[in-house]
Formats: C-alpha cells, structure tokens, sequence
C-alpha cells in the first residue's frame, strides 16, 4: 500500500467532496487531479486552506496539533499535500520544493476547487513555506484573510534577503504567528520591519521556528503550537463578526 492508504485516505472524485465535508471527525481524501486532502472539523467560525512547510507534509506533528486546536475552535481546517511533498512521501526520499511561483499554481488549483463547496468565506495559510506561498496567493487574489505560522522572512543569517515586498498588495487581515527566537525573523528583526496595518504578529515567547521554547522557559512546543492555533481561530472570529457589522450598517 502507498504512504497515503496506510495512512487511512481514500480517493475520492472532486464531484463527490461537497458531500464528504460537514462531518466532525477528520476525513482524508485523496482527491483525483489534485491530491491528499484532510478536513478537519465544522466550519462554525469559519474555513482556512492551509499547506505545509518546506520539509514535512500536513501529517507532521506540528500540523496535526495545530489542525486539530483550529478545528476545535470551529475553523475547518482543509490541509493538503502539494506534488512534491506527496512524491516525497511515497518514495521516502527528501527533496527540495519546486519553484515558489509553481507552488502557487498548485496552491491555487486547491483554492478555486474548495473556495465554492461551502457558503462561508475560504482563509488561506500555512506553515513557513506554505504561509509565504498563502501571503503570495492573496497578494494576488482577493480572499477572506491569511494565517502563517512561522514566516520565513529571510533566510536563517541572512537577513538582507527579505521576503515581504509582496506585503503591501495583500488587501485582507493577516495574523503571522512567531516565535520570538525565530531564526527566519527573530523579535528583534521583525519589529524594525514596516510590515502594513493589516498584519497583526503574535509572539510565542521563547519560541523558535517550530515553536520550540528553550527547556528553562518553563513551557513547551505543544503549548506554544496550542496558544498559536487559539489566536488564530479568535482572529478568524473576529473579521467575521467585524464583516458581520459592516454588513448590518449597509442593510
């Protein structure tokens, strides 16, 4: 059996997934012409696609955890596998990501198939990689918000290659969640960046890429992974229930 069957998805048509997702237990697809797919959770506070980082797909540790606290706070969570990560996982060999703009093709193919199965609002984000590939996406597109954890805004020791140009075309309310030690955008390098109104950053204290805090900080990775998904899940809410008064004064 491959990596994904072992792993409890079943293939499934993309005619057939409008049908297969107001459930409350984690369902996983392989979606014919797109790829693995796991729904978590009902959409009561809203929906959010969400992609990996560069180096571990959405069954990671970090994204189960991060998943499954959304879905608790009543944001489905739609997680996918991109082509790469998913040949990655069959064949059990790492390898690099493809270019960043073939990526978000392959991101946006998830976007225009999910956006219309349900009548609430599609975020975007991900986790470092594919959180930049969501900033990317709605600077783009118009979509409802973007969530990131962990953003790679340089590379470790190189902080000249910044990666927030794209920032000021992104019209819609983003949350970046980082770890204060973060070696892709530490404290003290975020904070001297002009990052837009829109962009709301929440620092987990200690924390570094994978929101691992140090041993003497008194807390731990699941924590600060948990602490992320509740801001995020009341960021989500919160522009809900700002659209919802917006909308009220109109009518």
């Amino acid at each position: 059996m491959s990596y994904y069957a072992d792993a409890g998805f079943i293939p499934i048509t993309a005619e057939a997934l409008p049908d297969r997702l107001d459930s409350p237990t984690i369902q996983r697809f392989v979606v014919d012409g797109y790829g693995p797919l796991s729904v978590l959770g009902r959409s009561d506070a809203g929906r959010i696609l969400l992609a990996h980082g560069a180096g571990a797909g959405h069954l990671s540790i970090f994204m189960r955890q991060f998943a499954a606290t959304l879905a608790a706070q009543g944001v489905q969570v739609l997680a996918i596998d991109l082509p790469y990560m998913q040949h990655m996982n069959e064949q059990g060999r790492r390898r690099p990501p493809p270019p960043v703009k073939q990526t978000l093709a392959q991101f946006a193919g998830w976007y225009d198939l999910l956006v219309p199965l349900a009548p609430e609002p599609l975020w975007v984000g991900g986790k470092s990689m594919g959180g930049r590939v969501a900033s990317l996406f709605a600077s783009e597109r118009q979509c409802q918000g973007v969530i990131v954890a962990g953003y790679p805004f340089h590379p470790p020791k190189q902080p000249e290659r910044l990666r927030v140009s794209h920032f000021s075309a992104i019209q819609c309310p983003m949350q970046i969640l980082q770890g204060e030690r973060d070696p892709f955008g530490t404290y003290d390098d975020v904070m001297g960046y002009e990052l837009g109104m829109n962009v709301d950053v929440v620092w987990l204290a200690d924390g570094d890429h994978d929101f691992k805090p140090r041993r003497a900080s008194g807390t731990n990775q699941q924590v600060l992974i948990d602490e992320a998904a509740i801001h995020a899940a009341s960021f989500v809410r919160a522009q809900r229930a700002e659209a919802s008064v917006d909308h009220s004064t109109l009518v």
